[in-house]
């Protein structure tokens, strides 16, 4: 199994008591020491405002932290989990994207995805369309990154985008391109899309959905030609680990401590028991255990998001000690 760990980035107010003017310096500590460490991947995730609630709290923007890292570390690969198609132009976010695979020397991957959060698309002035149109722009602004990055030019006259020989050079230093990330798993498009155009897919779910969705996968890339096991099928993981079952327990309490001021008591209840049915929460013995039956089940990449992370880095280091070593 490979493995790629989230940045704190703010959006789920996992920066919370830390001063503004000293967040980069904590989230380019902990890339650096991703990059220092185990993981093959660091992740952002692409939202403008908090969650679960939105507040005033920081969320620093994803592409930005991505050219930073890309400038600041040296083997770790860059991805964002997942890019809002809404949110960017697609040829324009195909040369951001490039930009970014050539400052890092070709680490950038392209986490894609529909959209979701309504609250931040009509503060920003986007709308918030119909699940329809939303998948259909995914789907056209896909083919206009598959375009610029394999030909150095996009034009496709859409529904929804219209580019004329928009030129993207120079091209991505990763051959055919920059790997696409498919995250979503509806069965009717989203996975379809994947199958045609992506490198790895990204869905969430208990063992049997997981299972399901893998399927319905199959099934479209056999309906399209494609190899079903070029594509990688990833997962992500909310992440408390403890040397014991209380240790655990003691770690996440303080997690949702953190929080409660922000999004008050029933929202943090809420979250606590996300956590607790979570695969990634407990001793490492347990959470490889449960890894270990997802990768039987065909998963290939799990990427863990550790809510302590910028304040204590102790459970981080137990995973990278016990866990991903059971599992590599």
């Amino acid at each position: 199994m490979r493995f790629g760990t989230f940045i704190p980035q703010g959006w789920r107010l996992d920066l919370v008591d830390i001063d503004p003017a000293e967040q980069w310096s904590v989230m380019n500590g902990l890339a650096q020491r991703a990059d220092a460490g185990p993981w093959e991947s660091l992740w952002v995730y692409d939202h403008f405002h908090t969650v679960p609630l939105p507040t005033e709290e920081a969320t620093h923007e994803a592409w930005t932290l991505m050219s930073a890292f890309a400038a600041s570390t040296e083997r770790i690969r860059l991805g964002q989990m997942c890019t809002s198609m809404g949110y960017r132009n697609p040829a324009y976010l195909a040369k951001v994207a490039a930009t970014v695979d050539l400052i890092s020397a070709g680490r950038a991957e392209m986490g894609i995805g529909g959209g979701w959060y309504e609250h931040e698309w009509r503060a920003y002035g986007y709308g918030f369309p119909a699940i329809k149109e939303r998948l259909g722009r995914l789907r056209e602004g896909v083919e206009i990154m598959h375009q610029a990055w394999t030909t150095g030019t996009a034009t496709l006259d859409g529904t929804y985008y219209q580019v004329d020989g928009a030129i993207v050079r120079p091209l991505p230093l990763q051959e055919s391109g920059i790997p696409l990330w498919i995250a979503g798993g509806g069965e009717k498009v989203t996975l379809k899309i994947a199958a045609q155009y992506a490198s790895y897919t990204n869905f969430a779910g208990s063992v049997e959905e997981f299972d399901h969705k893998s399927g319905i996968l199959r099934g479209h890339c056999e309906n399209l030609g494609r190899d079903f096991g070029a594509i990688t099928r990833s997962s992500n993981f909310n992440t408390i680990v403890g040397a014991t079952e209380a240790e655990a327990a003691d770690r996440l309490a303080a997690v949702i401590a953190r929080l409660r001021p922000h999004v008050g008591d029933e929202r943090a209840a809420a979250i606590e028991a996300d956590y607790t049915s979570s695969p990634g929460f407990g001793t490492p013995e347990q959470v490889a255990e449960r890894l270990a039956e997802r990768a039987a089940h065909g998963l290939g990449y799990a990427i863990h998001y550790f809510p302590e992370a910028a304040y204590d880095q102790s459970g981080m280091e137990l995973f990278e000690r016990e866990v991903i070593p059971a599992l590599s």
